[in-house]
């Protein structure tokens, strides 16, 4: 007889295979629009509807948002889903209530229930497993549920459901061959999430750019804030492993999450937060502390400027993978290479603008070059060259498991590692680890 393990084995196996997924295909699993996603909806019974929801969509920022709005609310008393991607070291990451990952039963008797009532249609993988969420959601009778777009917007599979917030964190420019080649069209689709008299809180926007949303907003007659100018916290200042948030609604927030990029990140999760409150969530105070304090131990958050403990020097991982993140990012680890040493780890997969990329970072540190371990991978040597026409060399290597070996034998405990480029870098380093 097949045991639990086996049966769930069985599932991934024919999710990963029978199921186009973006991480191994790229744009060509990307399958805009939303009727497979409703008819299939509407066969499962519309479990989306039995429950209040959140949506976060944006460039960047929306996993540490997503997961941060979880973690205060699940702080506040309420049973939380949280649906992210993709997931790091185990496919269930995607998926949680209160923190805990779905649970293996559930995926294998999802999928059994799929292949019998999908008929005509061919899910892909992303709209296979936002389904999983969402009936796995309504199963667990979740109170809410903060669910992360997957790419855009307006035809992402998530945006079936009519949420009570809508959050948009910035824009920047990535997936341009699918989503637009300009920050207004991108943010065109991005706005697609927005819906009507529902409130909208936006992150960061240029004028052309919070435009775009204005007039969707409007046209949807629903209220739209900007977070950057809303003062939700008069001062950031990184202490002791955290940031800390002054002036806030709920007085001094210490913030878990550190990095240029979470000051922003902050601003926005905190006037979601307000927001939320005045349509009557129970947001306290204690619980706005615990969730920003605790995000990662709550809600399982990883690679977001993490410090990996128990190595021989500093070592640091971050999944950031466009140049709206390493524009962040690239200061971060200028201001590191003009202090001691800085050893960089760093691959991409091929529809990212690694030329871009490259030009925000340090010309003073050392490069170890590699690829991950997904069919999207660059070559190493490609990443080489483009890291060349900027005045950056370094070694190349076949694989993170290889290039973190080469690190190792060179690097001092002064030094900082610095492990990124890439989601599925970071995988297969802490997998490894």
């Amino acid at each position: 007889m097949e045991t639990s393990e086996e049966r769930y084995s069985r599932a991934i196996a024919d999710l990963n295979e029978n199921y186009t997924a973006f991480h191994n295909a790229g744009a060509a699993a990307y399958c805009p629009g939303l009727e497979k996603t409703l008819t299939l909806s509407a066969r499962l019974g519309n479990p989306h509807c039995e429950y209040r929801t959140i949506h976060v969509g944006g460039t960047n920022g929306k996993g540490s948002t997503a997961h941060t709005l979880a973690a205060v609310l699940q702080s506040a008393g309420l049973k939380t889903g949280l649906y992210t991607s993709p997931h790091i070291l185990d496919f269930r990451e995607r998926i949680r209530v209160n923190g805990k990952m779905i649970s293996k039963d559930f995926v294998s008797e999802f999928m059994t229930k799929l292949g019998t009532i999908k008929g005509e249609f061919q899910p892909s993988y992303f709209e296979a497993v936002t389904l999983m969420a969402f009936d796995y959601f309504a199963a667990e009778k979740v109170d809410v549920a903060v669910i992360e777009v997957g790419l855009g917007g307006r035809l992402d599979s998530t945006n079936i459901i009519t949420p009570d917030l809508s959050v948009i964190t910035n824009i920047s420019l990535d997936h341009t061959a699918i989503l637009g080649d300009t920050a207004e069209a991108i943010a065109a689709e991005k706005a697609g999430i927005i819906k009507p008299h529902v409130p909208a809180v936006i992150g960061a926007a240029s004028p052309s750019v919070f435009e775009v949303f204005r007039e969707k907003a409007a046209s949807c007659d629903a209220p739209i804030f900007l977070a950057s100018e809303c003062g939700i916290y008069t001062s950031a200042t990184e202490r002791d492993g955290f940031i800390e948030y002054e002036g806030t609604p709920w007085g001094l927030v210490r913030g878990e999450l550190t990095g240029d990029c979470q000051k922003e990140n902050a601003a926005t999760i905190m006037t979601a937060l307000q927001k939320l409150s005045e349509t009557g969530y129970p947001v306290t105070a204690e619980a706005v502390r615990r969730g920003f304090s605790e995000v990662c131990g709550l809600t399982g958050l990883m690679g977001r400027w993490m410090s990996v403990p128990g190595q021989p020097f500093s070592l640091i991982c971050d999944t950031g993978h466009n140049i709206g993140g390493w524009t962040h990012l690239g200061k971060q680890l200028r201001r590191i290479a003009d202090a001691g040493t800085l050893r960089v780890l760093i691959g991409f997969v091929n529809d990212k603008d690694a030329d871009a990329i490259f030009e925000t970072m340090p010309r003073n540190a050392v490069y170890y070059f590699t690829a991950p371990g997904v069919e999207r991978a660059r070559a190493a040597e490609s990443t080489a060259a483009i890291a060349a026409s900027h005045g950056l060399s370094g070694k190349v290597f076949t694989s993170v498991r290889e290039t973190y070996e080469a690190v190792k034998s060179k690097a001092s405990a002064s030094d900082t590692v610095f492990v990124g480029g890439s989601t599925f870098i970071v995988a297969d380093l802490l997998s490894m680890l």
